[in-house]
């Protein structure tokens, strides 16, 4: 396989978590008498560009279906952070009536209900059949589609070039990320900014976020590797925020290369030399986090056998892609894990991919009164722990297993 950026042959391993289904393969009923189909779930680091990256075995096509069941705006945090977002970029770019705002990956319309509650003109891309149409519900001009190239040329062709580009949690889905940056680049303005914004591969190393890896992240990002790779599609970055959302994000700022008249910040060098310093440029950084993922993957076994060992119960929160890649590398399956609940009704009444662990409404916490709760989305955890105080009422405790096992 070679590189998706820069095209040299990858060689180097990062991770290796054996095979699974793809994360949001959730089954239903009828089909969980079918097979499954599972894939490698290898990643691996270029060496010339260091790009982390997933070896190529699924076509997003494949992954982004009609009945993709991942919405925005089941988290109130998330809904927060979005909303604060719009407030800060409408007035540190002054964002008014004669701006068009444009999301990539819309999704259910989380983010762009805030635009458009300003008055200020708002366009969603968005693949999947089921988040575009709740969008559009939301009264969000969506196009349902993968964003590329071709699509930000036709757009900026017809008018419709954007003052602000969003761009949260995509980057990373993307196999061809060059066309899509390049699109991003004749989508935008010539004053014109675009935000990105995704889980920092520093971050996912020292805290060993290993569940963070399935097939629908293409890619795991770091400003070193971005740099040249904006560079090479017309992209200049010139400021950069650290965030907490997902265990550790990055939000960058870029304009167009030759165009934009904004100076690069403080902030992005400092970023840079963090990365440096963190040996981001050196083989020996990408060989830490296998070992990590295995040490939490045996806690996290060694705890669900003890808890059936000692006639205790257990279930689990949050039917998310991350704790599905934690589920299969760690081999759980119903006789360990008996359900997961979830508040989102799309995911309700289906069984995860691999594991085959039913999903139920939160109202089966209280009918089954479990002694521990497995809160798989662990970037969630303050806000599941207070959602699910009651269970504090019958004794129930909270368990996370990345970055290591916590009970509380």
């Amino acid at each position: 396989m070679n590189c998706r950026h820069c095209h040299a042959e990858l060689k180097e391993p990062f991770l290796d978590l054996g095979s699974a289904p793809h994360s949001n393969a959730y089954l239903t009923a009828q089909t969980l008498h079918d097979p499954e189909l599972w894939f490698p779930l290898k990643v691996l680091v270029c060496t010339r560009c260091w790009l982390v990256q997933t070896e190529d075995v699924v076509d997003a096509g494949a992954l982004f279906t009609a009945d993709y069941a991942y919405f925005s705006s089941y988290s109130e945090s998330w809904l927060k952070h979005a909303e604060d977002y719009v407030r800060v970029m409408v007035e540190r770019f002054n964002l008014g009536g004669e701006s068009l705002v444009v999301e990539l990956a819309a999704n259910d319309g989380y983010l762009l209900q805030y635009v458009k509650r300003r008055g200020i003109p708002c366009l969603g891309i968005e693949p999947t059949a089921n988040t575009a149409q709740a969008a559009r519900g939301k009264g969000i001009e969506i196009i349902q589609s993968f964003f590329t190239q071709e699509m930000g040329s036709s757009l900026a062709a017809s008018g419709r070039q954007a003052d602000l580009i969003v761009a949260n949690n995509v980057l990373a889905h993307v196999p061809d990320i060059n066309d899509f940056l390049l699109g991003v680049s004749e989508l935008l303005k010539p004053e014109g900014v675009a935000t990105f914004e995704f889980p920092h591969l520093l971050e996912l190393v020292r805290n060993a976020q290993f569940d963070t890896i399935y097939h629908e992240h293409f890619s795991y990002l770091s400003m070193t590797a971005l740099l040249g790779i904006f560079d090479q599609n017309g992209l200049t970055p010139f400021d950069l925020e650290q965030l907490t959302t997902h265990g550790g994000s990055l939000r960058v700022y870029v304009q167009k290369k030759g165009r934009g008249s904004r100076q690069a910040t403080a902030r992005l060098s400092a970023c840079l030399g963090l990365e440096a310093r963190a040996g981001l440029r050196d083989e020996a950084f990408y060989a830490t986090l296998q070992p990590k993922a295995d040490e939490i993957k045996n806690a996290f076994l060694s705890f669900l056998l003890e808890v059936q060992n000692s006639g205790k119960t257990v279930a689990g929160y949050g039917a998310a892609a991350k704790g599905n890649t934690l589920l299969n590398y760690a081999g759980v399956r119903p006789d360990l894990l008996p359900f997961v609940v979830d508040r989102n009704p799309a995911k309700q009444g289906r069984y995860l991919p691999g594991s085959r662990i039913r999903i139920l409404p939160e109202a089966a916490l209280a009918e089954h009164r479990p002694d521990f709760i497995v809160i798989l989305p662990w970037n969630l955890r303050d806000e599941v722990v207070e959602q699910l105080a009651y269970a504090r009422t019958w004794g129930g405790q909270f368990v996370t297993a990345v970055p290591t096992l916590w009970i509380g």
